[in-house]
């Protein structure tokens, strides 16, 4: 098997689109770990407080930070598989190009499940905005004005 210098260039070439979605998926999941850092800082924060007294607001809050990490969670375990099956998908436009292999079923499979763990993603980032909004504006309620 003899491989040119044109064929590895057309190679590149393949996987240059998946290499930005990597790029992508990337600056997606640092958005996610600074909310989940964010998220386990406040729960923190509670938990010292909970330790000095009991506080029903503080339950109430903390349970809401509770199913936001799940969510935040559930998101980055998603993007997370997205991306390796990007990287395998890198590789698989690789070997399909080397050795010849019929693996173009295999690619479009793997990105249609890379596209699935992408969608799931966002769509629980998207529920946990919605409670993170949701608890603040309720917040905003129970705050009595300073007079």
């Amino acid at each position: 098997m003899n491989i040119q210098i044109g064929d590895i260039g057309h190679i590149i070439q393949l996987s240059i689109a998946p290499v930005f979605l990597l790029t992508g998926v990337g600056t997606f999941l640092m958005v996610l770990i600074n909310r989940l850092a964010r998220i386990i800082d406040r729960s923190r924060v509670l938990e010292d407080r909970l330790d000095v007294g009991y506080n029903d607001t503080y339950l109430n809050e903390l349970d809401t930070l509770y199913r936001r990490s799940h969510l935040i969670n559930v998101s980055i375990t998603l993007a997370t598989s997205c991306a390796l099956l990007i990287c395998l998908i890198i590789a698989m436009l690789f070997l399909d190009d080397i050795t010849n292999l019929p693996l173009d079923k295999y690619i479009a499979g793997m990105f249609v499940l890379a596209m699935m763990c992408l969608i799931g993603s966002l769509v629980s980032f998207l529920r946990e905005i919605f409670i993170a909004s949701a608890a603040m504006r309720s917040h905003r309620h129970v705050r009595q004005p300073v007079e």
